[in-house]
């Protein structure tokens, strides 16, 4: 049989001849990422805390407030509205704690105390709740004063888990310093509720920050922040072609294996494959994927120098049966069947890197193209660089819902809103007049990024997929075609193709065998 170069399939793609292949467009997946969701971005109009309100409600340690461990008036309100401490001046309707403990069991005194240091909230159950104002010369009318050093035990708003300032509770457990105190401002304003609102949660597994989403893996982010524009958590994982390799992908020189959370679908929100609402329009093809990880740059030479130095990809070295699989796919991981499809030895493999005298990145001594996409990758090395680096090829379905920002179903990965069809040289390497070369990956982030933060999804190089190609199958769940074919798919376009190839939805294909200078990959990574 006569083998074609995707260059061929590309011209007769452009052409329209093979429109029924080359022109279905993949579906996008909503969902706002790890941390998606997470807390709002400061509460009503004042600070929030480090990740949501105290264990159920109250505040103070054992049930009061009060000023040094002071009681309340006449037992149980122990602090109900407590006083203000250390300002010079006490406003009206403010009930000030006792001096020296007020009574006892349930009073603001020995038994149910004050809690430490002024700490309050009314009888327990408020906790913070409209927590006080520190050190403020002026306490305003009407603001009901809270302690200084938030709750105390069992269902106080703690010092860790709470919300509000200086560790004060929120109220009801769960608003984590709703209506918290401001610390060290001039002056309270009445009727202000100020403080976070906790948040709801972040990353893959934990807690939200208190602005927008995201963070590492199971945290919010720093003190009340979420993480940058609810991109979400990154892989924890150690990649092995990044072993003692220098951080320098992308604008701010970050490790080059970088492993971006994408968000699987969530409840209610659909995502549909081949579909970018502009030029793709078919509403035929659902599909239903998990959460993982995608690198967020392309496989560079730096890497993938590693890889050959450490003598892999080769008929000697090959995956181990079984390696790269997607773990909810059976049947999805290397089959050593394929052994004979990769060179025999490390010599060989350099060579296969050389596919072009002009357009190749491959060099056989490191220089500057370490950041560049290593190109010249037929399916089996890419399969097997991935496995080897703790990653897998991601699955058509995955990559085209990654592009795509998931149920934003964008016409290119940038487009915002997604219906968006601009495009020039400042958002991806492709094509213009005359076609250039590959650029180092992430030469055009941010303003090229997808929606959780990857980078190249459209342009520089094309992207091996783990399907095989065919129609789609009318059902998705977390789905890779692995009936063998002809070609294998090919996704985002590369540093030759015209703009109309580099939508999230476009399909790609060519022989699984054939290297090509415009194809390389990049590796997904599963969810830990």
């Amino acid at each position: 049989m006569r083998k074609y170069s995707v260059r061929w399939f590309l011209s007769l793609a452009a052409a329209g001849l093979l429109a029924g292949c080359y022109n279905l467009t993949l579906t996008q997946y909503a969902g706002d990422g790890g941390g998606q969701d997470a807390g709002a971005s400061s509460g009503n109009a004042g600070t929030g805390g480090t990740g949501g309100g105290g264990t159920t409600s109250s505040g103070g340690a054992a049930s009061t407030g009060g000023i040094s461990g002071a009681g309340g008036a006449s037992g149980g309100l122990g602090g109900s509205d407590v006083g203000v401490r250390d300002a010079p001046v006490a406003q009206p309707d403010a009930t000030m704690g006792g001096i020296g403990g007020g009574g006892t069991t349930s009073s603001g005194g020995a038994a149910s105390t004050g809690g430490i240091s002024g700490a309050g909230g009314a009888s327990g159950g408020l906790g913070g709740s409209d927590a006080g104002v520190r050190d403020v010369p002026v306490a305003q009318p009407d603001v009901a004063m809270g302690g200084i050093g938030g709750g105390g035990t069992t269902s106080s708003g703690g010092a860790a888990s709470t919300g509000g300032i200086s560790g004060a509770g929120g109220a009801s457990g769960g608003l984590g310093g709703s209506d918290a105190g401001v610390r060290d401002a001039s002056v309270a304003q009445p009727d202000v509720a100020l403080g976070g609102t906790g948040g709801s949660s972040g990353g893959i597994g934990g807690g939200g920050g208190a602005t927008s989403a995201g963070g590492s893996t199971t945290t919010g982010g720093t003190t009340g922040s979420g993480g940058a524009s609810s991109i979400g958590g990154t892989w924890a994982g150690t990649a092995p072609s990044c072993s003692g390799l220098a951080a320098t992908c992308g604008p701010s020189s970050e490790s080059c294996c970088t492993s971006l959370l994408v968000p699987g679908n969530q409840s209610g929100e659909i995502f549909y494959r081949s579909y970018d609402g502009v030029v793709n329009t078919y509403k035929s093809y659902p599909a239903t994927v998990n959460d993982f990880y995608l690198d967020k740059y392309e496989i560079t030479v730096g890497r993938f120098r590693q890889f050959v130095n450490a003598g892999m990809g080769t008929q000697a070295s090959p995956p181990a049966s079984g390696a790269g699989a997607q773990p909810l796919i059976t049947g999805s991981g290397w089959d050593s069947t394929w052994n004979t499809n990769l060179p025999l030895k490390t010599t060989a493999l350099e060579s296969a890197m050389k596919c072009s005298a002009t357009y190749q990145t491959w060099t056989d001594t490191a220089g500057s193209n370490e950041n560049q996409p290593q190109n010249c990758l037929d399916w089996y090395e890419a399969f097997a660089f991935c496995a080897w680096d703790g990653g897998r090829l991601a699955t058509e379905a995955e990559w085209n819902y990654a592009a795509a920002g998931g149920s934003d179903q964008r016409y290119y990965p940038w487009s915002s809103p997604p219906t968006s069809t601009t495009i020039d040289d400042s958002y991806a390497v492709y094509c213009i007049s005359p076609c250039g070369s590959t650029q180092n990956v992430g030469s055009k982030s941010p303003k090229g990024d997808g929606k959780w933060g990857h980078a190249d999804l459209g342009g520089n190089v094309w992207e091996w997929t783990l399907d095989w190609y065919s129609t789609y199958q009318t059902a998705c769940n977390n789905c890779a075609d692995l009936t063998a074919a002809i070609f294998r798919l090919i996704r985002g376009g590369g540093f030759q193709s015209a703009a109309n190839l580099l939508l999230s939805s476009h399909r790609g294909y060519t022989y699984p065998d054939q290297p090509d200078y415009v194809i390389g990959s990049r590796c997904a990574r599963t969810s830990l």
